[in-house]
């Protein structure tokens, strides 16, 4: 039996990666590469860009009039994405679970109608849950009545204690669909074999779950989480659609991605300054990239044992 020939020429794969590199050079890269470098310059006296060094990254993280806005939105990117790993993610594995459960009925369209919201615009999302949660004309005081609990309903996107953790669930209500579909495709693809071996020695459904199921899927559940990290850092939307560029009330709301857009465009009395801009935008970066890394060396490494 002849092998096949390769016959595909350096110049063919040159021909088919050109248009993705290009695409990706022209609008990811060199934005990136741009931002990163402006970071380092700020205007002169004639308005023309003058290299300084570290003074852009100094005056965010050290002015009096830059840091402490910098700081409390650096804490509310961390309570928001802490929210989403305590509700978000254990959610999704739970429902991924029950999901995966044969003879399930209506499992199918349980998913679809979970991972709906996934597919709608987050202006459409924010203008619903206004609607929803408005003292005013909100008819979540009523719904809440039916159940006894209308003494319990708050203005809680109107107050500061309550504003960040409500736009939180909103945004774990709107993407829980993403992690329980990540989970399902994963619990799926555990080797029914096991499965069965296991059932056939007289373990119950919930002893194979814990000591057979979860191990196999913890690289997904890692990949989830590195994923919900760098959306939640990236995070900008939903904030920006419900409470505006200011993040209200008194920026209890306000995250990097906020922060950001007022540096860089300016808002209301703000004026804006592409350069500080850039040096936010810059920290983001690496904020990033620091915990995809941690994620990397220090997480990944361990969950390659639990690979199929």
């Amino acid at each position: 039996m002849k092998h096949a020939v390769n016959t595909v020429r350096p110049w063919q794969l040159l021909l088919f990666l050109a248009p993705a590199v290009i695409v990706y050079s022209l609008f990811s890269a060199l934005p990136l590469v741009q931002t990163l470098g402006q970071g380092f310059f700020s205007a002169d006296d004639s308005g023309k860009a003058a290299f300084v060094g570290l003074e852009n990254f100094r005056t965010i993280l050290l002015d009096p009039d830059w840091s402490a806005g910098f700081w409390n939105a650096m804490a509310n990117n961390a309570k928001f994405f802490c929210i989403h790993m305590l509700l978000q993610n254990p959610i999704g594995l739970l429902l991924a679970t029950l999901f995966s459960l044969k003879g399930l009925r209506g499992a199918r369209t349980y998913r679809t109608l979970i991972f709906l919201p996934t597919l709608l615009s987050v202006v459409i999302i924010g203008f619903i849950w206004q609607l929803i949660l408005s003292p005013l004309w909100g008819v979540g005081e009523k719904l809440m009545g039916f159940a006894g609990l209308a003494e319990w309903f708050a203005p809680w996107m109107g107050q500061e204690e309550t504003a960040l953790a409500t736009l939180s669930m909103i945004s774990v209500w709107q993407y829980i669909g993403m992690p329980m579909m990540l989970i399902y495709a994963a619990l799926l693809a555990v080797p029914e074999e096991i499965v069965e071996a296991a059932h056939v020695e007289g373990a119950s459904a919930l002893r194979i779950f814990w000591q057979i199921k979860l191990p196999l899927i913890y690289p997904t559940l890692g990949l989830v989480t590195i994923l919900t990290f760098v959306a939640n850092f990236n995070a900008f939307d939903l904030i920006y659609s419900i409470k505006g560029a200011l993040a209200g009330p008194n920026y209890s709301t306000d995250i990097l991605g906020t922060l950001f857009y007022r540096t860089f465009f300016g808002y209301q009395a703000q004026v804006g300054n592409a350069y500080l801009g850039s040096a936010v935008a810059t920290l983001m970066f690496l904020v990033i990239l620091a915990g995809v890394g941690i994620y990397f060396v220090g997480v990944q490494r361990r969950l390659t044992r639990f690979a199929l």
